[in-house]
């Protein structure tokens, strides 16, 4: 299939108001997408279906899933986006609609209150920003965050009774293949300066080693077998972050049991997990839905055989069937409501952070996402 033929096949699933989710994986040349043949709205409860998952940020909210029974999969193997493409997305100025600079440092620092106080050790604090949009945007976004960001997890997902979202996320939430399972710790942000090599301050570290170590915890309950990786400097769009990668084996094949205790992770939510999250329904002061949630394939098959030198017979004798779910977390987002287009930014909040420097951390992160707008 042409990438014309591609992006025509997506224009008219979502002008007839059908839902899909077309995506890249990170590193990866090829664009894949899920056409829902019908406009049923599905939800997955104990994540033991094949699709894609969309799963919101509040865990007492349902994941909803675009079944992989009831869609045709299309796909290209690669995209080449050139400035001649290039369309303008804008149509006004950018304006912070929830919260502004003001308001939100006054809500960084209730939640400093609160770590000083003792209640939580962390909290993520976020806000929204909103801006006019041109008509017929969505697939020009989601052409411009494929050549934009290489690196990173690109979708643009719709369901008529939901809405429309995209983005460009760096976290990966959880990798299973069979029983391996690889997840990451990602904290620490600053702005990237032509160089992977840079210093991190006292906050970015300490936040790093809270995250990692809270996901191992959490780990341990449902996982055998708990590695580590150094920890090193990644980049992503232009901003820098900690990374750690952790590896484990599954003791079970429960999904929804690793879910339960990954998301949503100190990275996106704060420690403890339930205090960090009555806080953010207290003070945050708008609906996150699924900005911070997760989403991606859920139980796709892959068939696997031996190796090529040996014989056809013994191929097919030792033919195995794997599955894997591949999930994200949805940062970087945009949601796109009528002709207008929010875009969803945050900061951790740890006893060193400093109201001024958090709130510049978040107009980084939303220059990422203006960058192709």
């Amino acid at each position: 299939m042409t990438s014309d033929s591609f992006f025509e096949r997506l224009q008219g699933q979502y002008s007839d108001e059908w839902p899909f989710v077309a995506y890249r994986k990170p590193g990866k040349s090829s664009v894949k997408a899920l056409l829902q043949k019908n406009s049923k709205l599905n939800y997955s409860t104990e994540f033991t279906e094949s699709g894609f998952v969309f799963s919101p940020f509040d865990i007492d909210e349902p994941a909803i899933l675009i079944p992989l029974e009831s869609s045709e999969i299309i796909e290209i193997s690669s995209y080449h986006y050139t400035s001649e493409d290039s369309k303008d997305i804008f149509i006004g100025p950018v304006i912070d609609q929830t919260l502004n600079k003001e308001q939100h440092i006054d809500l960084i620092r209730e939640g400093l209150d609160a770590i000083d106080s003792g209640f939580i050790d962390k909290v993520v604090l976020s806000r929204v920003e909103k801006a006019p949009l041109s008509n017929n945007a969505p697939l020009s976004i989601l052409q411009e965050l494929l050549s934009a960001y290489p690196l990173a997890f690109v979708y643009l997902w719709f369901h008529p009774e939901v809405g429309l979202w995209l983005g460009a996320t760096p976290e990966t939430l959880l990798s299973v293949r069979g029983k391996n399972a690889t997840t990451m710790a990602l904290a620490g942000t600053q702005a990237y300066k032509g160089s992977l090599n840079v210093d991190w301050g006292a906050k970015e570290q300490n936040e790093q080693q809270l995250v990692t170590e809270e996901i191992m915890r959490k780990l341990k309950t449902c996982t055998s077998d708990i590695k580590t990786s150094e920890t090193s400097t990644v980049k992503a769009g232009n901003l820098l972050h900690l990374q750690t990668m952790i590896t484990a084996k599954l003791k079970d094949n429960d999904l929804s049991r690793i879910l339960n205790e990954l998301h949503p992770t100190p990275a996106i939510c704060g420690l403890p997990r339930n205090k960090a999250m009555e806080f953010i329904r207290s003070y945050e002061n708008y609906d996150r839905e699924f900005y911070t949630g997760f989403l991606g394939e859920l139980n796709f098959k892959e068939h696997k055989q031996r190796n090529g030198r040996k014989s056809n017979l013994e191929n097919i004798a030792y033919r195995s069937i794997m599955t894997i779910s591949s999930l994200y977390v949805n940062l970087r987002c945009m949601q796109i409501i009528g002709d207008e287009i929010f875009l969803y930014v945050g900061g951790g909040i740890t006893k060193e952070s400093i109201p001024n420097a958090e709130w510049e951390e978040t107009v980084n992160k939303a220059n990422t996402m203006k960058d192709v707008l």
